[in-house]
């Protein structure tokens, strides 16, 4: 029998029903930080998805850069949590929390002043999304190492609420330019100490939060995001290949849940990706990968059936179709999204398109 993105798989701990996950996307429906009713209706749309991956959210008030987006760092949060996985497993879903730092992907709006950090003080091209309207990016300062053990702490109490708040897991977002990303790539990272300079120190701060997280939770919960080809966020790196090849075998001794790797773009391309193969990760890589970035449901079982991937990851396929495991068997025709909507708002372009 041909194994397609409607067979079973085992990710980690659990055995799910499908490998149509769910891709983490920004909705921006939070106003407070909290996670709400709506957003719980939203989820629980999706329950069906082999596994939901949620939105990113901030483990620090300095890692906040977005407006409107549920947190995962003090108590109020967690109990906002909970009512969306509450819904979520009363319909037999699975879902994981992403845990993010934005780093400089920041604007002093949200820090009272205050800059952004990052590895570096290099100010990435393009402007924030501010809760007053767009800005451009500010010169973020550099963070101390006695910063970066802190970053590190607050990345495990991060997870610890989130076991709290009853999540089935948790991924690490290490992709996009945000802060992990800043640090791998040697276009944002220019220190001199050791968390600078070779591979070895540039992936030394996502190891360490990978070991934080998984001293929470066990690897066998645990996922982590990349993106090797990405551009987004002004992001370079003068070997990506060489760089991703060497963090994919450090993190081949933990043993975690699954990779979700965000594959070349075609806005990547556009922007001169070095366009690192998905072949050559998959070889690196000894674990569960779950590929994202423009997959329909032909590609996605020709990736599967390649054995490129184990699973993939829908997006915008998501967004527009609560219902995607079911039309993708049914062979029914796909609601489109509708971009207008993705960020902010409410019930409109969130939880109102059409079910089967």
């Amino acid at each position: 029998m041909n194994t397609t993105v409607l067979s079973p798989i085992k990710i980690g701990a659990y055995t799910l029903p499908n490998r149509v996950i769910m891709a983490p996307l920004t909705r921006m429906r939070s106003p407070d930080g909290v996670a709400n009713e709506l957003m719980a209706t939203y989820y629980t749309q999706r329950a069906s998805a082999g596994l939901i991956i949620s939105e990113a959210s901030p483990i620090s008030p300095q890692g906040i850069g977005y407006p409107a987006i549920p947190c995962i760092y003090d108590a109020a949060h967690v109990e906002g949590w909970k009512k969306v996985i509450s819904a979520v497993h009363a319909k037999k879903g699975h879902i994981f929390l992403q845990l993010w730092h934005v780093g400089r992907i920041s604007h002093p709006d949200y820090h009272e002043g205050a800059l952004p950090v990052a590895p570096s003080a290099i100010a990435p091209k393009g402007q924030a999304i501010t809760p007053t309207g767009m800005k451009p990016f500010v010169t973020p300062r550099d963070l101390s190492v006695a910063e970066i053990q802190e970053i590190v702490e607050h990345y495990r109490h991060a997870a610890e609420n989130a076991l709290a708040a009853g999540f089935d897991g948790v991924e690490i977002h290490a992709a996009n330019g945000y802060l992990i990303d800043q640090f791998l790539r040697d276009g944002s990272n220019q220190r001199t100490d050791e968390y600078g300079g070779s591979l070895e120190n540039r992936t030394r701060f996502l190891l360490q939060i990978t070991e934080a997280v998984v001293s929470v939770w066990g690897a066998d919960r645990v996922g982590v995001r990349l993106a090797p080809s990405g551009t987004f966020n002004d992001m370079t790196d003068s070997v990506p290949e060489e760089l991703f090849v060497y963090v994919l075998e450090q993190l081949n001794a933990f043993n975690l849940a699954y990779l979700h790797v965000v594959d070349a773009l075609e806005s990547d391309i556009r922007h001169g990706a070095k366009v690192v193969d998905l072949a050559v990760l998959r070889a690196a890589y000894h674990g569960i990968l779950i590929v994202c970035g423009g997959y329909d449901y032909d590609r996605a079982n020709k990736t599967i059936e390649q054995g490129l991937a184990d699973a993939v990851a829908f997006g915008q396929l998501y967004i527009a179709n609560p219902d995607l495991v079911e039309r993708f068997a049914a062979n029914a025709p796909l609601n489109k999204p509708d971009a207008r909507t993705f960020y902010g708002g409410e019930a409109k372009g969130y939880t109102d398109y059409p079910i089967l």
